[in-house]
């Protein structure tokens, strides 16, 4: 992945992501490892996970103080690789 964070933002950051997968219970668990796992104790859950009108899918908003691009991009690719991901935004 070849960004250009690095030309837009001044690091370190905070940046949002918000991760949207399928509505199963373990899905706040599984984006919460990936989160401490590669930016331990710098990333904070935003209030509420919203359900989709079918039901079917759940979005949940993180706050997260970035260091580098590389972290940007290493976290967008660590959580599109959970199997319930589908999309990170």
């Amino acid at each position: 992945m070849d960004t250009k964070f690095d030309e837009l933002l001044d690091f370190p950051c905070d940046f949002g992501f918000r991760v949207m997968g399928l509505a199963q219970e373990e899905l706040p668990a599984v984006v919460n490892c990936v989160l401490e796992l590669h930016a331990s104790g710098a990333y904070k859950q935003l209030s509420g996970i919203r359900t989709s009108s079918t039901g079917k899918y759940h979005s949940i908003s993180y706050t997260v103080r970035v260091q580098s691009k590389e972290q940007i991009e290493l976290l967008y690719k660590e959580l599109s690789e959970i199997d319930i991901v589908r999309y990170v935004l």
